[in-house]
């Protein structure tokens, strides 16, 4: 037989598009439209429904950015249509490409019950099937007119992603307005024809099946009439029907589809508009379920719920009964999608707390699963922090967006820093919006890297970001799918259910053991410098608020603020969403994160202030208070009393050359005539840190214009040019004293100014860093560089709950693609017995490098750089432009431990107070390798003391808890403090508790007090 494959593909494509989708809705009559645009925000549905309306007509232009515009839309069945399929169809303007990145609607009837959201891929209303002829229809479009930011030509600058910048032009204009006939077996044929067609496309050509197929397809294209495919639609499908019911091989790979629409909780549009596209998405997705029996459909965020129940309680009515049915399900147990890289510990174990706390007391669910589809890489001590949870899997899909390296599984267990290890799945389909195109089902077959020993995987299904999650079409498909000759076979079903057929069926799956490393948007570890120091300060005042007012309930019977904490931490853990924190948002965010975080800080100084106040009374003695987990100054953690200082004097004198000479005893630092640390030498261990002829603290620039995903990536060419900011406008010596002594060193380039302080303290083994800088470059990237006279192989970063190592070499890929990397207080290197810490109160991005010098003692030159700033210009424009400040340390002689607690120490600076009475520490912990992260009242308002702590160093430990109370009982729990098997044996006696900890160990005690109080 003749090859005449390609003919007939190309004559399928051809019909389908302009004849058969065409007479879907063969006929139409059109609706009354008239307008009523809302000034200023977005106000209730009762406002819009009762507003006087200006009629407008297809073809209008409508909607400013970020407007909202109320459509009010009439009209009246045609009574010659009884007994048919109506639906209205609304066309606001969409592009199809665009789903979720443009105008949306959600469609209410007068009385303001929703019924459904419109969007590019949505864009019907059901009228009737069948109708009776002669109905009145009327509706209410709540249409929300979102600019495109991420356009067809993607990156470029634009002023619309900000209400204050974003002008007042027309964005849209009315396309169609109808009320129509729905053509079911057109519709049925159209489905039939896609799978077809996909499915024929991903055969190979040698396919007795791609042939079969082929033939179907020519044989129903003959029966369709081009010139009356309404009235031979049946005739084409039956042509079809042989080759779509041959059932698929027994060896086909198992695809669980479930239904998704994943929505970033803020992106390319404000907090309040994900709060209506979240309404938007579950209202179609209620209705959805209404419609089709076997369609599942989960959702994550707590956060996107609670915003549902607070903004539109109707609609959260409706998700409140699919949940109760067991088809709409609360997935991942966690508050937002959040970033999991620069959280804190004790942040990234709170999105678990509330997250799940919440899918308990709403839905009486408890998530096992943890869900993150789009977060751009996974920190080393995750899996701890999920099993510690109550939680036991995992899935995500941006490791495949990974540059370099492809990941070597698709399911595996994963073993975070303390041997834990949660059964992980990465969904071979390669995205979080899947359409059942066969394209994609026989992607995931194909790509699925684990077979022969397994044979599931997962497709998160549906249109995301608003794009109306997932659609009748997608349905349909996968309906066809379900055991189809030739396809992975594609059942719905829970993320749970998934979970526990893939873990059966592979109890033997790989181990992948550390960070699970995304080899792209490098740049989110340092974009947006406000918002990540907002977020630190936050998490620190969130520490010293639960700390102190715990004290002050147990030791002054303070009254304890619960309501004041809960909300003030999902106001927080809101803001670690994955396109916040990593500073991937527009201007609108990031300007509000500002004013938020600025909120936040001012209610939990207060909170301090006064339980502070309830402990130490009036009076006039200076008191240090010590938030910190570890002693200082004399003053034990968690008290407050008199400070000592210890040590000799600091001592501060001229440089030959120019430039200071600073001493404390303990270190002597040389800083030349450019502002430059040239030496950092221990006196106690007759070492010098700084590499011979380099110089530390040396601020380097960079360009910085990735290749795409500006905000995001930092593509290594970046590298290749940089300049030294040597040229120093003022080195002086500032104040001397006997505890410190300063010097302030300025610096100008380009358009902007670096004002640096460098203090040496008494009795401080570690020289202090101020920097401030006024930004205004564009498109550069800075950075600090601290070359160091050490030799290491491998260097720890700070994550939550402990540390890892990463390389300093690159003698693969794998660690040549870690170029720039997290960390969160310190970085740690180190040979046998003499070690170097950086620390930081602020900064994550960071990166590592070694050479060797090839003159003078050829030794290793191992260069730890900071990453202060960068300048992108999508999708903010004025990213990071203005005044940011930065603290670090730079800690010569510094074991783990040392690392662990100057870290601790910057970011938990003492605080001065005047008072009557020091204050004892309500808890204590007699090893420094046990580092107490939280210290605060029972969530349930019982009056327990909750204990997190964790060990620390890397190693075992023995520990002792000491009480400033009597406690009657003590328990380990989970992290939503409820007892657990899981944590170590306590032996109490008395007020002191006993325990054996492993590596990084995550541990909560929950103590009963006698009184309850």
């Amino acid at each position: 037989m003749h090859d005449d494959r390609a003919l007939t593909e190309a004559r399928l494509k051809r019909v389908l598009e302009e004849r058969i989708r065409p007479a879907l809705y063969p006929e139409a009559v059109p609706l009354e439209v008239a307008a009523w645009v809302a000034p200023g925000e977005p106000g209730p549905v009762a406002e819009g429904l009762a507003a006087t309306h200006t009629p407008v007509a297809v073809g209008d232009a409508w909607g400013a950015p970020w407007g909202t515009t109320w459509f009010k839309v009439c009209g009246e069945v045609p009574r010659e249509w009884a007994g048919r399929t109506v639906e209205a169809v609304l066309d606001l303007g969409f592009d199809e490409r665009m789903p979720g990145f443009q105008c949306e609607a959600l469609v209410h009837l007068p009385d303001g019950t929703p019924v459904k959201a419109v969007n590019p891929r949505n864009q019907w209303v059901r009228v009737g099937a069948p109708v009776r002829g002669g109905e009145r229809v009327e509706w209410h479009l709540e249409a929300a007119s979102n600019p495109v930011i991420l356009d067809v030509h993607p990156f470029r600058p634009t002023p619309l992603g900000d209400r204050e910048t974003a002008g007042s032009a027309p964005q849209y204009r009315l396309a169609r307005m109808d009320l129509a006939v729905f053509n079911t077996e057109v519709w049925e044929l159209i489905q039939d024809l896609e799978v077809l067609g996909e499915l024929m496309a991903e055969l190979a050509v040698d396919s007795p099946r791609r042939w079969e197929l082929l033939r179907a397809a020519g044989r129903a294209l003959d029966a369709v009439d081009l010139q009356d495919v309404n009235g031979t639609a049946t005739a084409a499908r039956s042509a079809l029907r042989e080759v779509l019911s041959a059932p698929a091989g027994a060896s086909a790979h198992r695809i669980s589809a479930v239904g998704h629409a994943h929505i970033d909780s803020a992106w390319l549009w404000p907090l309040r508009e994900t709060v209506r596209k979240v309404a938007r998405t579950t209202s179609n997705m209620t209705a959805l379920l209404e419609d089709e029996p076997e369609f599942v459909f989960a959702m994550s965020q707590a956060q996107q719920y609670a915003w549902i129940k607070e903004h539109r309680p109707e609609v959260y009515a409706k998700v409140k009964k699919a949940v109760a049915e067991g088809r709409f399900v609360p997935a991942g147990g966690m508050w937002v999608e959040s970033d999991t890289n620069m959280p804190g510990s004790e942040a990234m174990a709170r999105q678990f707390v509330h997250g799940k706390r919440f899918f308990l007391e709403e839905f009486g669910i408890e998530n096992e699963e943890a869900w993150l589809p789009d977060t751009f890489g996974f920190a080393a001590g995750l899996p701890q922090i999920i099993r510690a949870a109550g939680s036991k899997w995992l899935l995500t899909q941006k490791i495949s967006w990974s540059q370099i390296n492809a990941f070597p599984h698709h399911t595996f267990r994963w073993e975070g820093i303390d041997g834990t290890r949660i059964f992980t799945h990465f969904p071979p389909v390669d995205t979080y919006n899947c359409q059942m195109a066969g394209s994609e089902i026989a992607h995931a077959a194909r790509n699925f890297k684990d077979k022969g020993v397994a044979r599931h995987s997962l497709a998160p299904t549906g249109w995301g970001d608003g794009g109306g999650g997932t659609t009748r079409e997608m349905i349909a498909k996968a309906r066809r799918l379900r055991d189809l000759d030739g396809s992975p076979t594609v059942e719905w079903e829970r993320p749970a259910d998934f979970f526990a057929k893939a873990e059966a069926e592979y109890p033997q799956a790989p181990v992948w053991v550390g960070e699970l490393y995304l080899e792209l948007h490098r740049g989110t570890l340092t974009s947006q410098a406000g918002t990540k120091r907002g977020n630190r300060r936050s998490e620190q005042l969130l520490r010293e608020a639960e700390l102190w007012s715990a004290t002050a309930a147990v030791l002054a019977h303070h009254p304890y603020p619960y309501e004041e904490l809960d909300r003030i931490w999902k106001t927080v853990l809101l803001h670690q969403f994955h396109d916040i924190l990593p500073g991937s948002s527009i201007a609108w965010v990031h300007r509000e994160a500002a004013r938020t975080y600025a909120a936040v800080a001012a209610e939990l100084e207060d909170i301090v202030a006064a339980a502070l106040a309830a402990l130490t009374g009036r009076g006039g003695t200076e008191l240090t208070v010590n938030s910190a987990p570890h002693t200082r100054g004399g003053v034990a953690a968690g008290a407050v009393g008199p400070a000592v200082s210890e040590g000799p004097e600091v001592s501060a004198v001229p440089r030959d050359g120019g430039g200071f000479t600073l001493t404390n005893g303990l270190l002597r630092v040389g800083i030349d005539g450019r502002g430059l640390v040239v030496s950092v030498y221990d006196l106690v261990a007759g070492r010098e840190t700084v590499a011979p002829g380099g110089a530390a603290n040396l601020l380097q620039l960079h360009p910085d214009f990735p290749n795409m995903w500006d905000a995001w990536d930092v593509d290594a060419f970046y590298r290749n040019v940089v300049t030294d900011l040597t040229d120093a406008d003022e080195v002086v010596l500032g104040e001397v004293s006997r505890e410190a002594a300063t010097v302030r060193v300025t610096r100008t380039f380009g358009a902007s100014r670096v004002v640096q302080s460098l203090t040496l303290a008494r009795g401080q083994r570690r020289l202090d860093l101020g920097t401030e800088v006024d930004w205004h470059e564009t498109e550069k990237f800075l950075k600090a560089a601290f070359p160091l006279d050490l030799h290491a192989e491998r260097y720890a970063a700070e994550t939550q709950f402990g540390h890892f190592h990463r390389p300093t070499h690159t003698n693969t890929s794998w660690e040549a693609a870690k170029f720039e990397a997290c960390a969160h207080r310190f970085v740690h290197l180190e040979e046998p017995g003499w070690g170097v810490a950086l620390v930081n109160d602020a900064t994550y991005g960071h990166d590592v490098t070694r050479t060797v010098r090839e003159t003078g003692d050829r030794g290793t030159t191992t260069t730890v750089r900071v990453s202060l700033l960068r300048a992108p210009r999508f999708p903010d424009p004025e990213t990071d432009q203005g005044v940011h400040r930065f603290r670090h340390a730079l800690v010569p002689g510094a074991a783990i431990g040392d690392a662990v607690r100057e870290g601790h120490r910057l970011n938990l600076p003492e605080r001065r107070i005047t008072g009557a009475t020091a204050v004892p520490p309500l808890v204590t912990a007699d090893n420094d390798a046990t580092v107490i992260t939280a210290v605060k009242l029972a969530d349930d308002a019982s009056g327990d003391v909750i204990v997190r702590l964790h060990e620390a160093h890397g190693g075992r430990a023995v520990t002792t808890l000491t009480t400033g109370f009597d406690p009657v009982g003590a328990v380990t729990t989970d992290l939503l403090e409820r007892p657990t098997d899981d944590g170590p044996a306590i032996e109490r006696q008395g007020n002191t508790l006993r325990m054996r900890l492993r590596p990084f160990q995550i541990v909560t005690v929950r103590l009963t007090r006698a009184d309850g109080r």
